[in-house]
């Protein structure tokens, strides 16, 4: 047991010794990596922090002529008004339709699909029915004619009988 132990102790050494290597890389590489000498990146900071420590006077007039330099213009507040033209503006969209069909606006009759369904059926009988109606008049020409013939043959026989 006692070489088991020594072993595993000498594999963590190893360990730690890859992982500060791995670390010692890193850094190296974040250097190069930003490719700037550390002189360069010191005067990078230093004026960051002028920048950082100018002086803006918004709300403090000053009485000292460099100061009066420093100062920021006021601000003008935007106008109210005008914004709320524009929201106005782009709330309301232009009609889209001119003219508005009425037809197409009223409402249908609670019918309608029961009428919709029935029309081909009513088409079917409306022919049938004009064919009947034909006949039935064809018929009443035909019996009219024998009447007719009948009458003229009966005012025929009238007259011979008269001679």
């Amino acid at each position: 047991m006692e070489q088991a132990v020594g072993s595993l102790q000498e594999q963590a050494l190893k360990r730690k010794e890859r992982l500060k290597a791995l670390r010692g890389r890193q850094l190296q590489g974040k250097d190069q990596a930003d490719g700037e000498p550390d002189s360069k990146r010191a005067l990078d900071e230093t004026e960051a922090e002028q920048r950082h420590r100018d002086l803006k006077l918004r709300n403090y007039t000053p009485e000292d002529e460099e100061l009066k330099e420093r100062q920021v213009p006021k601000a003008k507040p935007a106008s109210v008004e005008d914004k709320v033209k524009d929201q106005l503006e782009a709330a309301n969209p232009e009609p889209v339709i001119e003219e508005v069909d009425l037809a197409n606006l009223a409402p249908r009759k609670p019918d309608w699909d029961l009428k919709r369904d029935v029309a081909k059926k009513l088409e079917k009988l409306e022919k049938r029915t004009q064919k009947a109606i034909a006949e039935l008049i064809r018929e009443r020409l035909k019996g009219s004619e024998q009447e007719l013939a009948g009458a003229v043959g009966a005012v025929a026989v009238e007259e011979g009988d008269s001679d």
